[in-house]
């Protein structure tokens, strides 16, 4: 996106931030901003829950099965 668009679109370009989406704004060829949604503590604590839900779904997994996976192609 170029510099003029951005500026003409801020408020729709942040909306889109706000959203997940990063956007990259460019002066001519050169790429010279990006635009990225700052984490909030909130979104942290909820990504840390849903790993810790998904965890405690999870089967055990034995040290042989991790060694196996992390061997996985190596041959």
């Amino acid at each position: 996106m170029k510099v003029g668009e951005a500026k003409t679109h801020l408020s729709e370009l942040l909306a889109r931030v706000e959203a997940g989406e990063d956007i990259v704004i460019a002066r001519g060829n050169d790429l010279i901003a990006k635009l990225t949604r700052i984490q909030r503590r909130s979104d942290v604590d909820a990504a840390i829950e849903e790993t810790r839900v998904a965890r405690a779904r999870a089967k055990p997994v034995t040290q042989e099965e991790v060694r196996a996976w992390r061997d996985e192609g190596r041959h």
